[in-house]
């Protein structure tokens, strides 16, 4: 799978994502993916023009554009590299609850299973887990909010980028 964002180490243990709308920093409406210290790795901006109404960007720290995604009538997405509808790197079709990812540099396919509206889901390659969210429980909480959850980002050759789309696409999905 190409990189996309980051270089990150390859880590033998799982790396938590922290997604919330709430991160210090970002703008309003903005999705932000931030790491266990509370730093934004990524962010997920909706262009506000008319024309970007189906149009999600997703950026690194800096603001640089890594994937922007594209929905289209059907709820099929497609995934580009960088902010512009140019390299093509993936298709999403929804099949029924979940999403089947097609790869355009890889013969693998991925596939999303979960339920958007508690923000759950796991990416499998195969039989093989790659990320998998989960609400932010609490003991002494008797209804579990909905607006922060992790993302456990499981050790393999998976672009942490690529998951975050896919996170995005996954959750966003329900709204349309």
């Amino acid at each position: 799978m190409a990189n996309l964002g980051p270089e990150y180490p390859y880590s033998p243990i799982p790396v938590d994502l922290f997604v919330s709308k709430k991160h210090r920093g970002l703008s309003r409406g903005d999705l932000g993916f931030a790491d266990a210290s509370g730093r934004i790795v990524f962010r997920v901006n909706r262009p506000s023009s008319k024309s970007s109404a189906n149009k999600l960007v997703l950026l690194d720290a800096t603001g640089k554009p890594l994937i922007s995604m594209h929905r289209h009538d059907d709820g099929s997405w497609e995934g580009y590299k960088g902010g512009e509808q140019k390299d093509l790197i993936f298709r999403v079709k929804k099949a029924e609850t979940d999403l089947e990812v097609f790869l355009l540099d890889s013969t693998s396919e991925l596939k999303v299973k979960g339920c958007p509206s508690m923000k759950s889901c796991t990416i499998y390659k195969g039989n093989d887990i790659l990320a998998q969210t989960s609400l932010m429980y609490k003991l002494w909480q008797l209804y579990v909010r909905k607006d922060k959850f992790r993302l456990t980002i499981f050790p393999g050759s998976v672009d942490y980028a690529l998951v975050a789309a896919l996170i995005v696409i996954f959750i966003d999905r329900r709204r349309h």
